[in-house]
């Protein structure tokens, strides 16, 4: 079914938990192991029939977010979740509890049951107007970036247009667009920080009421970390700093000599080539084309993956006012239906969109026809895998989209990648560092988030803007607000992604079959067996990123990017 053909309807919360307390009293008594299949598959198909509305009225109202009816809907979602979540968790303990649970574990797979133990740790009905309110706070700071409406050039555009301004040859529009974007920034820094302050103190009390020191344990349960923990995360972003962070000052200095400034500003970062960026021929409807070319030729899987997402309107692509920052990837459980959000600009981010955010999508439809809707997507870490994966493995198709620019856009793209890496783990720490220290104000925050660029990113000269010298970078990034904790995601899987670009430069096919396999496998495995299966080593393990990372240094070394 098109998307603009998907029905929707306001879900009758109290029939809906009716018909779900029902079940699970079926699922207690069953006195067969059918009779529990039973149950579950009914159940799983109310959960699918709630979710698919909810994934509507959120795409619908990112699309738009100044459309009152689906803004409306949203917060009917955003108080109604915590319900859902409750129930949810009665059915985690029903399955638990079950005295058939060898049985159901042989059928559905011993994940489903790890995943059920980790969310009763993270939820008691005590907390339910908690999580509301943090859901209408994360919703808030969506549509403040959301509204943003700047003039620059004698034109009013969005954050997204205005990203574009920042490639720019000319330096001086790459300035006044670098500080009309942070002057919106400073405009409502008081707003950010009240957001972003009554989160804190709402999760740390969230954290408490169920028995914990601070979020950053529950925080981990909540992103159903089962095979590692902080502990881990900490080792790796030593192992970042030691062997990452060096070759990124090495690539923003060669950045600095290409493009022939005195001083690299932040200003400066969006331009790579004096002859200008690479940038993706053709309008979106044309990029599109290419990309059902590309998808056509990988594989079978992607042929048909990509000509499913295009008949069925299963992408909106250019940024518009009104329309909310970013892009995601979700799922219509009912029509087993992935979803592609993105802001095309005009810049070489549009087809890392659409190989990125189809890295997710492409997942999604290979894991579809799971029975529970937990193994539809994996934890978000292995989630990256997949998507950061595709964007590398997509190299010999690149032509399509950049032609002449080919090179400069492979050159390009894999030392943002590189460059990313001591960012995200900025933010891990930085976040850490917040949630164990809850009552830090927002100005000891801003001075934390100064030491973690200095620490991973001493290279960062912000060019002057009172804001950003003060530490306020990290407001524009919104997995801060509403997705605590999840960056160290990103880094985790873009590590197993120069894995995966390793492979493929050695036997193409053999590191496609084992992505197909890592894709296939959904969420029905944690974290580190679903690395293991791919044939990939754990980021975890202190002996891999420092030949990884030799490896691409040796490979961008080997391109005269002075002549790009």
């Amino acid at each position: 079914m098109k998307f603009s053909e998907m029905p929707y309807h306001r879900p009758d919360m109290e029939l809906m938990e009716k018909k779900f307390n029902t079940l699970l009293d079926s699922f207690n008594h069953a006195e067969t192991v059918d009779a529990q299949k039973k149950a579950v598959e009914e159940i799983n198909t109310l959960r699918n029939d709630f979710q698919t509305y909810a994934s509507i009225a959120s795409v619908r109202n990112s699309i738009n977010t100044t459309d009152q009816f689906y803004e409306k809907e949203q917060e009917f979602f955003d108080n109604n979740e915590p319900i859902i979540k409750n129930l949810n968790v009665k059915f985690y303990k029903a399955l638990g509890n079950s005295r058939f649970k060898g049985e159901l574990e042989k059928k559905f797979g011993n994940q489903l049951f790890n995943l059920a133990d980790v969310s009763l740790k993270t939820f008691d009905p005590s907390i339910i107007e908690d999580l509301k309110e943090e859901n209408k706070l994360g919703t808030e700071y969506t549509k403040l970036v959301a509204g943003a409406e700047v003039e620059f050039n004698g034109e009013k555009m969005n954050l997204s247009q205005l990203d574009a301004f920042l490639e720019s040859t000319d330096r001086e529009v790459r300035k006044r667009a670098y500080e009309t974007k942070w002057k919106f920034f400073a405009q409502y820094e008081a707003k950010f920080d009240e957001i972003y302050d009554k989160l804190v103190k709402l999760r740390t009390c969230i954290a408490q009421k169920l028995g914990y020191k601070n979020f950053v344990e529950l925080a981990y349960y909540r992103m159903a970390r089962t095979d590692y923990d902080a502990a881990k995360v900490a080792v790796f972003r030593e192992q970042v700093l030691k062997h990452v962070v060096p070759l990124a000052a090495k690539l923003r200095q060669k950045q600095k000599e290409r493009i022939g400034v005195d001083e690299l500003k932040m200003y400066d970062w969006g331009h790579n080539f004096n002859s200008g960026n690479p940038t993706p021929q053709g309008s979106p409807e044309e990029i599109i084309v290419n990309g059902r070319t590309m998808y056509a030729e990988l594989s079978p899987e992607t042929k048909e993956f990509f000509n499913f997402m295009v008949s069925n309107e299963l992408m909106d692509l250019v940024t518009k006012k009104g329309k909310a920052a970013g892009g995601y990837c979700t799922m219509f459980n009912s029509y087993k239906a992935p979803f592609i959000f993105a802001n095309f600009n005009g810049t070489i981010g549009d087809v890392d969109v659409l190989t990125h955010e189809a890295g997710h999508a492409f997942q999604c439809f290979q894991s579809r026809n799971f029975e529970v809707e937990e193994y539809y997507f994996p934890t978000m870490e292995a989630c990256e895998i997949h998507s950061m994966s595709m964007e590398q493995l997509t190299y010999p198709w690149m032509d399509l989209f950049f032609g002449k620019d080919t090179k400069k856009y492979k050159f390009v793209h894999m030392s943002s990648n590189v460059l990313f890496l001591p960012y995200g783990v900025a933010v891990d720490e930085f976040q850490h560092l917040v949630y164990e220290n809850p009552d830090m104000t927002p100005t000891e925050r801003k001075q934390a988030w100064l030491r973690m660029e200095k620490k991973y990113r001493p290279w960062v000269d912000y060019g002057g803007i009172d804001y950003l010298e003060r530490g306020g970078f990290w407001q524009r990034q919104g997995h801060i607000y509403r997705s605590p904790f999840y960056y160290i995601d990103y880094c985790l899987a873009q590590v197993c992604a120069f894995q995966f670009w390793s492979k493929s430069q050695k036997n193409f096919k053999a590191a496609w079959q084992d992505y197909l396999t890592l894709c296939k496998a959904g969420g029905s495995k944690s974290f580190l067996n679903l690395v293991q299966i791919a044939g990939l080593r754990s980021p975890f393990d202190d002996t891999v990123l420092e030949p990884l990372f030799k490896e691409v240094e040796d490979h961008l070394n080997s391109i005269d990017d002075k002549a790009l």
